[in-house]
């Protein structure tokens, strides 16, 4: 049986390289390499971070007011556990997103599967801003008074990821690119 001949045109394939399942799946596998790339320094230089993580629940460079110093943890084993649990969270939601980046790859060639790659990202992306958006913002940021301390404040880099991580998820639920797994 002969093998079918492609005649798609150079030009309409790169074309199709503009799509937004190329975009997903290129977003979706920056936020996987930078969120694996996080993990891997969070385990392979465990210290730096553990340092900041211990800093923050003992809020030891804030204003010390005394209305807010109850909620500081000053056990170094709980400092740890949480910081072991970011790390776990991390490196799942690494696999999950490098999972989704794989399969939206595979989606371009078989649109039938871009529904299971949305979703797949879907649950990466989510465990991302749950972990930046609920852990440092919401619970770092505030709960722990993180905005208050000069050398241990991560407001800034955490609200990039967020930011990042929500316009990929806007980017992969675009209606037009829903169109496409029908076409």
């Amino acid at each position: 049986m002969p093998t079918p001949v492609d005649t798609t045109r150079p030009a309409d394939r790169i074309l199709k390289a503009g799509t937004l399942p190329v975009a997903a799946t290129l977003l979706t596998g920056t936020v996987a390499l930078y969120i694996a790339l996080v993990a891997f320094g969070n385990i392979t230089d465990f210290d730096s971070n553990q340092q900041f993580v211990r800093h923050v629940l003992a809020m030891d460079t804030t204003f010390k007011d005394d209305d807010l110093m109850w909620r500081a943890v000053e056990s170094t084993a709980l400092q740890d556990a949480a910081y072991v649990g970011i790390i776990v969270w991390e490196t799942l939601a690494a696999l999950v997103l490098l999972t989704a980046t794989v399969l939206w790859a595979g989606a371009l060639r078989r649109p039938a599967g871009l529904r299971r790659a949305r979703r797949a990202g879907t649950i990466g992306l989510l465990m991302v801003l749950v972990l930046f958006g609920v852990g440092f913002i919401g619970i770092g940021g505030e709960w722990f008074a993180m905005w208050q301390s000069e050398d241990w404040n991560g407001l800034d880099a955490a609200t990039r990821i967020v930011t990042l991580a929500g316009l990929v998820l806007v980017v992969s639920h675009l209606p037009a690119a829903r169109q496409s797994e029908t076409a």
